[in-house]
């Protein structure tokens, strides 16, 4: 139990556990509070915008209102963070009759925010407020209010905004899931907002974006020597080579590894004989330059002996080329 955990450790400790527990409480109760009738019109309203989200707030709650634009924007629609007094200085011409305001303040009579409420209703734009006074001018201007009240902050002197943003934060961020459930955000959707990020790169990089294709490919013949095979390893720099017929078609692939074995158990008086046709591993795994370099290297890691490297092929089974291992992991998968 909490209060357990809380009991049998330092002062310092017992005090913070104390203070995220009055703020976990309060999200409890703000999902309480919340009229479901308010929060089905708020969805309705942001899914049927054809403009922009536009949030709003002073102070900490301002702060509050750039982490859910932030939030909106990474997951499929388009937000900003409009700060009042510049709004009233020029910046309201941003704002359209097709966007919906999303103000934030937890007394909901802050001046340059209860300013602004007329331009934004002149240009018809829908408001949805969230805020911790219900009996305010904000509240009575909105068509839409989520009551982010809380019954204390976490501040000693039950004044600096800490549980109130808590809560408005909290609301924000499950308006913005909902939204991205409601409009079916898929991973691959959310992957084009995030293509530096780990899971962008995995639902977005693709083979052909790491192989090593044209002259950093060589291909050799079938009946290419031992020495050949050596020089095509060594000018493409890979490890290994590929082996190809007349028209292109991979038969085969040679690598380092292929190469020592097989002159290992070579006597040296067949060595002159000795061609890439008795020295590939024929019939090999191949990836398409199309397939998700993800997908590639779990094909080279998920399985009993790990692959290296990887011939590429189109639909026809030709040689494109070859992606490493190595080069995979090294574009941050």
């Amino acid at each position: 139990m909490l209060s357990d955990l809380i009991g049998s450790k330092g002062t310092h400790f017992s005090k913070v556990a104390e203070l995220l527990k009055l703020e976990a409480d309060a999200i409890t109760k703000a999902a309480i509070r919340l009229e479901p009738q308010q929060v089905d019109k708020a969805i309705d309203i942001l899914k049927k915008s054809p403009g922009k989200i536009i949030l709003a707030g002073v102070g900490k709650s301002g702060l509050i209102g750039r982490k859910i634009a932030a939030t909106l924007t990474s997951t499929g629609t388009r937000a900003f963070y409009l700060h009042p007094g510049d709004a009233l200085h020029g910046d309201l011409g941003i704002a359209s009759h097709d966007d919906v305001a999303v103000i934030l303040s937890n007394s909901g009579e802050t001046d340059e925010l209860v300013a602004i409420l007329p331009h934004l209703q002149h240009r018809q734009i829908p408001i949805i407020a969230i805020l911790g006074n219900l009996n305010s001018t904000l509240a009575r201007n909105a068509d839409v209010v989520l009551d982010a009240s809380v019954d204390r902050e976490a501040c000693p002197l039950n004044l600096a905004p800490t549980t109130s943003t808590t809560v408005a934060l909290a609301i924000g961020d499950a308006l913005a899931m909902t939204l991205m459930q409601v409009k079916g955000l898929t991973p691959e959707d959310f992957a084009l907002n995030h293509p530096a990020g780990r899971l962008g790169k995995r639902l977005t990089l693709r083979v052909m974006d790491l192989m090593h294709g044209g002259n950093e490919n060589p291909k050799i013949l079938t009946t290419a020597t031992w020495l050949e095979v050596i020089s095509a390893i060594s000018q493409g720099g890979l490890g290994a080579v590929n082996v190809v017929n007349n028209h292109g078609r991979l038969l085969g692939i040679i690598t380092d590894g292929d190469l020592r074995r097989t002159l290992q158990k070579t006597h040296p008086t067949k060595l002159e004989g000795l061609i890439s046709d008795a020295i590939m591993s024929k019939n090999p795994i191949t990836v398409s330059p199309f397939c998700l370099a993800y997908k590639a290297l779990q094909l080279m890691e998920n399985r009993p002996s790990q692959i290296s490297v990887m011939p590429v092929v189109d639909e026809q089974g030709i040689c494109l080329g070859l992606i490493r291992l190595h080069d995979i992991v090294r574009s941050g998968l």
